[in-house]
């Protein structure tokens, strides 16, 4: 497993090539060789490096001839977004964003135990974690589709008889890819470029990403998956950074929803704009800088004065919460290095002796938390690893789990959807037994 993280910041990137574009009108050997290999020079002078199926053009405007650039064509037609705004609320129009209905929660394959009362010995474990990684890896090459695309399942967390769909949205791939991207196994590898894909594919110009079709382009899944293709010039070069920027409250907090001007602001009483959890990615994509001083100071403020609880509608739980800042720090050290231990005894807080985290998924998160805020030592990582073991299915997976999705119940029950998958779940397992193994190793 490798740790190392690479933060995006666009917003370092973009001033940075302002100021090759002013060089070149000063610097004539550099101008020179600007126009004749665009992208090696500025991946020479910016130290970055960019998508390698992507072109880059320069061109001279003179007093006789004028350049203008105007935006890509969208992937979505203009129909599709007609007949989204005026479908918003109507739940005809949601079945048909779906892909095919999904079958009922599968049990589990085999009996999940939280502990081994005979621990294996040290080197049994780590040969069991590697198996159970590659069975992991094996389960997600399987799951993830032709296109690049990891599902996940939607339901109604109120009422269980109302069906099951799949979908697959470019926010799930991102989720997955990001808890994945550490490993360094070549299929994990593999799987990952070909979501990277993906999520290029579904992009919308200037770097900006939907859930649905039929709703508005929204931070959480921008700031995802700009962190998986941050070497896409869009996003290296901070196309979507004003977009981003302009989405603040008055407390310099990003709201969650990006609304164009012809957007009919159908769910504003609905929503809670600023979600912890959406900000913790914004932190994670732009690093730190002015425009992210009152997001770093108001999750401060939430950790320190105990104020996480019921803080975010899209996420279920503290632990959840903890993960994304914990992203956070680690992209940004040592800005945010303060919040450490407070993230930690977040964490630590929601530990139950006898039965870990919580569900798996959560104590996955929550080991991951502990390793990006350097507190994994809080923890007995051997017994840990073997709880995690013991809740893998016999084909790799491990179990259906929800991961975000509408609490708060505002749209009544009917509107209460939970989002989860076994791909998921799975990729942050592994991602929680590479860090155990990181330790296991010492």
């Amino acid at each position: 497993m490798n740790s190392k993280k690479v933060p995006v910041q666009s917003n370092r990137n973009l001033k940075d090539l302002y100021r090759l574009i002013t060089r070149s009108e000063k610097d004539k050997n550099f101008r020179t060789q600007l126009l004749a290999d665009p992208k090696g020079t500025i991946e020479q002078e910016l130290n970055i490096k960019l998508a390698e199926d992507h072109e880059i053009f320069i061109h001279e405007n003179f007093k006789g001839k004028t350049h203008l650039v105007i935006p890509p064509k969208c992937n979505i037609s203009r129909e599709e977004r007609e007949a989204a705004r005026t479908g918003v609320a109507s739940l005809d129009f949601l079945k048909r964003t779906m892909y095919d209905p999904a079958p009922p929660q599968r049990p589990a394959t085999k009996k999940i135990s939280l502990y081994i009362d005979t621990p294996r010995t040290k080197e049994i474990l780590k040969e069991k974690v590697l198996e159970s990684i590659n069975q992991g890896i094996g389960f997600l090459e399987s799951t993830i589709d032709e296109n690049g695309a990891w599902h996940c399942i939607r339901y109604n967390i109120g009422d269980p008889n109302i069906p099951r769909h799949y979908e697959r949205p470019p926010f799930v791939s991102a989720y997955c890819t990001l808890a994945l991207e550490s490993c360094e196994h070549p299929k994990a590898q593999a799987i990952c470029a070909l979501a990277k894909q993906y999520i290029v594919d579904t992009m919308e110009f200037p770097g900006l990403w939907r859930y649905y079709r039929h709703l508005p382009q929204d931070l959480d899944s921008t700031t995802t998956c700009s962190l998986v293709v941050r070497d896409h010039p869009w996003i290296s070069f901070g196309q979507n950074l004003s977009k981003i920027l302009a989405n603040r409250d008055d407390k310099g907090r990003f709201n969650t929803w990006i609304l164009a001007p012809d957007e009919p602001d159908v769910v504003a009483k609905f929503r809670l704009e600023a979600d912890p959890v959406v900000n913790a990615n914004v932190i994670a994509l732009l690093g730190d800088c002015p425009e992210t001083k009152a997001v770093q100071k108001w999750l401060e403020t939430l950790l320190l004065e105990g104020n996480l609880e019921d803080s975010s509608k899209w996420y279920p739980d503290n632990i959840a919460i903890c993960y994304a800042i914990a992203r956070a720090v680690s992209r940004t050290q040592p800005t945010l290095d303060h919040l450490r231990v407070p993230i930690a005894d977040y964490v630590m807080a929601s530990c139950n002796k006898d039965r870990g985290f919580g569900n798996i998924l959560q104590t996955a998160q929550a080991i991951t938390s502990l390793y990006g805020t350097h507190q994994l030592n809080r923890i007995n990582t051997r017994r840990y690893s073997e709880i995690i073991l013991n809740a893998q299915h016999d084909d790799g997976s491990w179990p259906e789990l929800l991961a975000f999705g509408d609490q708060k119940l505002m749209w009544g029950s009917i509107g209460q959807f939970g989002h989860a998958s076994e791909s998921m779940t799975t990729a942050f397992c592994i991602e929680a037994l590479g860090r155990l193994l990181e330790n296991l190793e010492q």
